[in-house]
C-alpha cells in the first residue's frame, strides 16, 4: 500500500527508482485479452510515450495504472516502493494525475470551481477557493500554464480547457501525469504550447506518459517510447534512437506508408455546387457568411481551418443536420435548405454519405450493436427488408462483410458500439458510408483519434471512392491530412473561405496564414491559388512566429465571439 508518511511521493532513497514499473500486468474483459503479461519502466523527470493501434491495450493499461480497472494479474511499483492502485482517489494519493482525450469539466463550473472540486479542504469553500486562487498563480507562472480563475470552462478554448485538467493534477500534487491523445482537438498553436508545458514540467522533474498516434509528437517531445501491439508490449526505445518509420512496422507489424498513395485526380462533372450559402446558430450567430464551393466527381476537396471556423456547419447543412440559406444543387438538382426535405434521409437519398466529425455522438449508438450501427441511416433499404419487418439476418451478414472487408477488430458483429476502441469505431462509421456507393461522400475528421495502421486504410478506402469517380468533400484540422489527401484545398476562417487552389502548390505556412484569415506575400507563393478579399494583407509582426501570429488572430475572433454571447 501507499507509504502515508510520503503520499507515495519519491524520497531520497526512492530517488533513483523508477517514477513507475509495471510488472506482469494482465487484463482480459470477456474473451478479449486486453493487456498481456505487460511490463514497463519509467524514469523519472522523462517524457515517455506510449503508442500503439487503436485497440493495442493503451488505454487499459493507463486506466489500471489510474485504478479505473483492476488488473487480473500483475504489480504495480511507484517510486519503488509496491502500490495497490484500487481507485482513482489512490492513484492521486500516490501523486498520479490523468488528463483524459475527453475532459473531465464542469462546464458551467469557473476554472477554480473545477480546480477545487473533489479536493476542497473542508465544508467551507471560500478558504479552498482563496489557496486554489494562489497556487494558480504560482502556477501559471512556473508552467506557463495561464488561464482566467474566474473563467468558466464553457467559455474556454479547447487548448485552455486542457491546461485547467493539467491544473487539476498539479493542484494536487501529481508527480505523474498521463496525457491521453492531448492534441486530437488543439490547433497547431495550441499544441505547441502544450509540448512548452510539458517540457517545463519535465524540467521542474516531473514525470509525463504520453498516449498518442501522432508519430511527429512522439519525434518532437519524448525521451524514449513504448509499443504495443495486440495487448502486450513489443518495443521499448530511445527517442533518439528510432525514426517513424521503424515505430510505424514495430506498431503495426508490417511496414507502413506513411504518406498518401495516389495517382493525379481526373475531375469529371460538377457533382456539388454551393453558391451563397449562409447560416446562423441558434444563438443568431452567422457561422456561414455567403459560401461560394464547387466539387466535382473523380476529386477530393479538402477544406482546411482551426476547428470552429465554420467547417462543421457546412458538413451539417450538407449533409441534412442544419438549415441555411443560399443555393446547393447535386447532380444539377437543387437540393432544399430547409423543411422537411432537407434532412439526412432525404441527402441519403439522393446520393450523399457522411462520416460525421463526432463518430460516437453523431454517427453511432454506443449501446447498439456493431450490425445496428452498420445500418442506421439505410435501415428502410429493400434489402434489409422482410415483408413489413426489417431483416435482422441479412443486417448481421452484411455487417460481417463490412467487418472483414474493413479489418474492424474484434470481428464481432455482436459487440456493441462501445466496445470496440475508437479507431476501429471510425472503420464501422466509414464503412457503412463508402458501401453504399454515393455520388457525394461527406467526411469530417476521418482519423481523429485513429491509429498509424487505421489511417493508412482509411486514406486508402477514400481515394479508392474518388478514383471511382465520386465527388469527395473531406474537412480536417490535420494539416498533413488535408495536403496528402486533397487534390484541390479550401482554406475557411470565420465563416469564409480565404482562398483555395491546388494541394500540390500549397505550403503549411501560406495555408497558416489563411487559416488565420491573413493574405499577404506567403500565399502569393502558392501559384494556381485564388485569395479571397476577406483574407486580410496586414503585415505579420516580425517579433512573433507564425505561429503565434495565427494564435493572436484565432483568440481575437473567440473574444469577439465572446462580446457577442454577452
Amino acid at each position: 500500500m501507499v507509504d502515508v508518511t510520503t503520499g507515495g511521493r519519491p524520497d531520497q532513497a526512492a530517488s533513483t527508482a523508477p517514477a513507475i514499473e509495471l510488472k506482469g500486468i494482465s487484463k482480459a474483459f470477456g474473451p478479449v485479452q486486453a493487456n498481456k503479461d505487460i511490463a514497463i519502466r519509467v524514469m523519472p523527470g522523462t517524457i515517455h510515450g506510449i503508442i500503439g493501434e487503436n485497440g493495442a491495450g493503451k488505454s487499459t493499461l493507463m486506466s489500471i495504472l489510474y485504478g479505473f480497472y483492476k488488473a487480473d494479474a500483475g504489480e504495480v511499483f511507484i517510486h519503488g516502493r509496491k502500490t495497490e492502485i484500487p481507485d482513482s482517489q489512490a492513484a492521486i494519493s500516490a501523486g498520479i494525475g490523468m488528463v483524459f482525450q475527453h475532459f473531465k469539466l464542469v462546464e458551467n463550473f469557473s476554472v477554480l470551481e473545477n480546480v477545487i472540486l473533489g479536493a476542497e479542504d473542508g465544508p467551507l469553500l471560500r478558504p479552498s477557493l482563496a489557496k486554489a486562487r494562489g497556487v494558480l498563480k504560482q502556477l501559471a507562472a512556473e508552467y506557463e500554464l495561464n488561464v482566467d480563475p474566474d473563467a468558466l470552462i464553457q467559455n474556454l478554448s479547447v487548448g485552455h480547457q486542457q491546461r485547467v485538467e493539467i491544473l487539476k493534477s498539479l493542484y494536487r500534487q501529481a508527480d505523474i501525469l498521463i496525457l491521453d491523445e492531448p492534441t486530437g482537438v488543439l490547433t497547431p498553436a495550441e499544441a505547441d504550447h502544450l509540448f512548452r508545458i510539458l517540457d517545463n514540467l519535465r524540467r521542474e522533474g516531473k514525470t509525463i506518459i504520453l498516449i498518442t498516434h501522432k508519430l511527429r509528437e512522439i519525434m518532437e517531445i519524448t525521451d524514449t517510447v513504448s509499443v504495443m501491439r495486440r495487448g502486450e508490449m513489443t518495443a521499448t526505445v530511445k527517442t533518439a534512437e528510432t525514426d517513424p518509420a521503424e515505430l510505424a512496422e514495430l506498431m503495426v507489424g508490417r511496414k507502413v506508408l506513411l504518406r498518401v498513395d495516389k495517382t493525379a485526380a481526373t475531375p469529371g462533372k460538377n457533382v456539388l455546387e454551393v453558391r451563397d450559402l449562409r447560416v446562423k446558430d441558434d444563438k443568431g450567430i452567422v457561422r456561414l457568411k455567403g459560401i461560394d464551393l464547387d466539387v466535382h466527381a473523380g476529386e477530393i476537396v479538402g477544406i482546411a481551418g482551426v476547428s470552429g471556423n465554420g467547417q462543421s456547419e457546412l458538413l451539417e447543412v450538407l449533409g441534412g443536420y442544419a438549415d441555411g440559406t443560399g443555393q446547393i444543387t447535386l447532380n444539377g438538382q437543387p437540393l432544399d435548405l430547409t423543411g422537411k426535405h432537407s434532412d439526412g434521409q432525404s441527402r441519403r437519398a439522393r446520393g450523399i454519405a457522411h462520416v460525421p466529425e463526432d463518430r460516437q455522438r453523431e454517427g453511432l449508438i454506443m449501446n447498439y450493436f456493431a450490425w445496428e450501427n452498420a445500418a442506421f441511416g439505410y435501415h428502410r433499404d429493400p434489402k434489409y427488408q422482410s415483408g413489413l419487418l426489417m431483416n435482422h439476418r441479412a443486417m448481421i451478414e452484411d455487417t460481417e462483410r463490412k467487418i472483414e472487408k474493413f479489418d474492424v477488430r474484434p470481428p464481432n458483429a455482436h459487440l456493441t458500439a462501445k466496445n470496440f476502441s475508437g479507431g476501429n469505431q471510425q472503420k464501422i462509421v466509414v464503412a457503412r458510408e463508402i458501401e453504399r456507393d454515393p455520388d457525394l461522400l461527406l467526411v469530417g475528421q476521418p482519423t481523429r483519434g485513429v491509429d498509424i495502421g487505421a489511417i493508412e486504410f482509411i486514406h486508402q478506402q477514400i481515394v479508392a471512392l474518388r478514383d471511382q469517380g465520386k465527388a469527395v468533400l473531406l474537412v480536417s484540422v490535420e494539416l498533413d491530412e488535408i495536403l496528402s489527401l486533397s487534390d484541390r484545398i479550401v482554406v475557411m476562417f470565420d465563416g469564409e473561405i480565404m482562398g483555395y487552389g491546388p494541394a500540390e502548390t500549397a505550403n503549411q505556412v501560406g495555408l497558416g496564414c489563411l487559416m488565420a484569415g491573413l493574405g499577404g506575400t506567403d500565399t502569393e507563393a502558392m501559384q494556381g491559388w485564388t485569395i479571397s478579399d476577406a483574407a486580410s494583407a496586414e503585415p505579420v509582426d516580425p517579433s512573433k512566429s507564425l505561429i503565434e501570429a495565427v494564435d493572436e488572430k484565432l483568440h481575437e475572433k473567440e473574444a469577439r465571439e465572446a462580446r457577442k454571447n454577452g
